[in-house]
């Protein structure tokens, strides 16, 4: 047995272990389980590989990324790593092979999806097998009416009853309260050392905007910041995916779609091509982005409201892996909550569930109608504290400014009311500002009291009071009809003049603080930039050699870290970060005649 840090530092090239990391690795170590919460990037895989070399036997992983396992294992042998995985896309020679191996002591890890796991066949076979652990990654796939639920995670809680000795560890960037105790119930993990580590991702400036022409929005967005760079943008549904990254490739962009009704060859085609290529947008709904490890995804834009802050919180969370600024655009309207809320309306749950999901769609709204920083809700709905405001949100840098709605809301609140809570925003607009279109004169509400008595708002103007009055919960939106809105108990103080209603105020032609457009790698010095760019050509060329993604090869901290120190000999290359005994051979000779070519040429 190696030590963690003899690991650490030889296969993975670092030097010291982050924040609980150590701890972890040592809990797994000694045979015990664990419940791992961490941010996306903060070093998750390392808390469970470390261990599953360090003990005798396999490390089992439970990933329900089929179309990720090939690249992860690959990484892995280009760590020296003996990496291996079991799913539906091997041929059965090659799961004759990896199951001999294991079963010969040949495998340090093992992927395995959860559909496989379960089968009698595979449970057989682990049982002939030394296992070291049980990794269990994504778990929040096990929590039911999760935003990326699998069923087959449901069927996990085997592995505590079939193998009793061998420890688990569950591991998750996202969960609240909720989740995480679904899991642990669940994954029958009670006696698990439980290891919340801070949700807080500094480097991500987290921006949300009401549409106002999100194709306008979104274009300007990636032409003034990010017009070359990799990025992600969600949308809702399949035929919108399609539409926008059609629209986008016809601006210029690198635009690819994915969702579940692709064929499985155009997905894995254009997976592939997010994660080998420079300045690839991908346009997928949330079928995409669970897993995938690219370092260097500048931007996530969602140009529909997410279900939940866990949902927005983990989507996000793929942006900025590498530490490096990255931006969470969100564009959102009532007309997402309407449909969000219709969807929850025909969804299969039981009553419970649509409540809770309601419960969920609303701390959404709360956070998109936020006047403090956005940081500190977010960060406080996971149960994590920040005690100052972040200053890197869109509230902390453009702070919104606000007024004293009250009269204004009483007018719309009446309004509803007075059309009998059966009709959309559009429609009370018209009655407010004394529309005479048809749907107006033909449902008589032309002779209402409320009609005309809103004319010194405009129309947008009013659709900012009505969908900020659905976030704070005074009107609710009918899910089941179409869409009308209708009073909550929460209004009647307001409608009785007992309580005072202040909103922000929408100026739709403010732009939030934005970052210049700039090359990732703009704050290189002129002087380093020819080895710079020397050292990126070589990584492209090793790349393409060896069929992986560049990052595989060397992330672009590991790359700064050799035009910093400028290695001459191997035993000073070990020593920049990301470089490990494995990497060190395969890579080590062509990085090291780049550096020396370019110090010859500087004499």
């Amino acid at each position: 047995m190696q030590t963690p840090q003899d690991i650490l530092q030889h296969v993975f090239g670092y030097h010291q272990f982050r924040g609980q990391q150590e701890t972890i690795v040592n809990t797994l170590i000694g045979g015990h389980d664990a419940l791992v919460l961490m941010p996306t990037g903060g070093g998750k895989s390392l808390c469970y590989q470390i261990p599953a070399l360090a003990r005798p036997g396999t490390g089992i992983v439970v990933s329900p990324l089929i179309a990720l396992m090939q690249d992860q294992v690959t990484a892995l042998r280009e760590l020296g790593v003996r990496a291996g995985f079991l799913n539906s896309t091997l041929a059965w020679p090659d799961v004759q092979d990896t199951e001999r191996a294991l079963l010969n002591g040949e495998l340090d890890l093992l992927y395995i999806a959860p559909e496989r796991l379960i089968q009698t066949r595979t449970l057989d076979l682990l049982h002939q097998a030394e296992l070291a652990l049980f990794a269990i990654d994504e778990a929040h796939c096990v929590a039911q009416w999760g935003h990326d639920f699998r069923a087959d995670y449901l069927r996990l809680d085997l592995l505590h009853n079939e193998f009793p000795q061998v420890p688990r560890v569950a591991l998750t960037a996202t969960a609240d309260m909720r989740t995480r105790e679904e899991i642990i119930e669940r994954l029958q993990l009670q006696e698990a050392q439980q290891f919340i580590v801070g949700f807080d991702r500094p480097n991500i400036q987290y921006r949300i905007q009401q549409k106002d022409n999100p194709r306008r929005q979104l274009l300007s967005f990636l032409k003034d910041e990010y017009p070359q760079q990799a990025g992600i943008v969600y949308c809702l549904s399949r035929k919108k995916v399609e539409q926008t990254a059609e629209w986008l490739s016809g601006e210029g962009f690198n635009a690819l779609p994915y969702h579940a009704g692709l064929s499985p060859r155009l997905r894995e085609t254009n997976q592939s091509r997010f994660l080998r290529e420079d300045g690839v947008v991908m346009v997928a709904t949330i079928a995409f982005g669970m897993g995938i490890d690219k370092p260097d995804v500048r931007f996530v834009a969602h140009l529909d409201l997410p279900k939940s802050i866990e949902a927005y919180y983990q989507e996000t969370g793929r942006a900025g892996r590498d530490g490096q600024p990255a931006t969470a655009l969100l564009l959102y309207g009532l007309e997402d909550v309407v449909k969000l809320r219709q969807m929850m309306s025909t969804s299969e749950g039981n009553e419970q569930f649509k409540r809770g999901e309601q419960q969920r769609l609303n701390a959404m709204l709360g956070l998109c109608e936020l006047t403090s920083c956005r940081r500190q809700v977010l960060l406080r709905y996971f149960g994590d504290q920040l005690d100052e405001p972040c200053g890197n949100c869109d509230t902390c840098l453009t702070p919104p400014q606000t007024w004293d709605a009250t009269e204004a809301v009483r007018k719309a609140l009446s309004c509803v009311y007075r059309t009998g809570q059966r009709f959309g925003v559009t429609h009370i607009v018209d009655v407010l500002r004394g529309s005479g279109n048809e749907k107006v004169i033909t449902q008589g509400h032309n002779q209402l009291s409320t009609y005309g008595i809103g004319k010194e708002l405009t129309v947008d103007e009013w659709k900012a009071v009505l969908r900020q009055l659905v976030a704070a919960g005074y009107l609710d939106v009918d899910a089941e009809g179409f869409g009308g809105l209708q009073l909550t108990e929460s209004c009647r103080p307001i409608l009785r003049g007992e309580q005072r209603v202040n909103l922000r105020r929408d100026i739709r032609t403010r732009k939030p603080t934005a970052r210049a457009a700039r090359r990732p790698d703009a704050d290189i010095a002129e002087v380093d930039r020819p080895l710079w760019e020397a050292l990126r050509a070589c990584r492209r060329r090793l790349a393409e050699e060896h069929g992986v993604p560049p990052y595989v090869i060397f992330h672009d901290v590991t790359l700064r870290d050799m035009l910093e120190q400028r290695p001459h000999t191997a035993t000073e290359l070990l020593a920049v970060s990301g470089v490990g005994d494995s990497k060190l051979e395969r890579f080590g000779a062509d990085f090291l005649e780049v550096i020396q070519d370019f110090s010859a040429l500087a004499s």
